[in-house]
């Protein structure tokens, strides 16, 4: 199966993919959506998503979410006098 890849253009950091170019079937509260990729059906998908969880969401509900997750900031080391 190709999984084309759509992010929010309404919440940053959503992203979802879908069976269809067209993103049909992708959920209406986070659009509009951009479609901006395609994983061949012998490649994995990024950022090491698992493949059979995607299939299985866009099997049962014809899309699969996913959230860009923000990194933690760096621990500020305070100085004591």
């Amino acid at each position: 199966m190709r999984l084309y890849i759509f992010k929010s253009e309404s919440k940053p950091g959503i992203g979802a993919f879908a069976g269809d170019g067209a993103g049909a079937k992708l959920p209406k509260n986070f659009a509009p959506w951009r479609v901006v990729g395609l994983v061949s059906a012998k490649r994995a998908p990024p950022h090491g998503l698992p493949r059979a969880k995607i299939e299985a969401g866009i099997q049962s509900d014809g899309y699969q979410l996913w959230r860009v997750k923000k990194p933690m900031p760096e621990a500020v080391a305070e100085e004591t006098a």
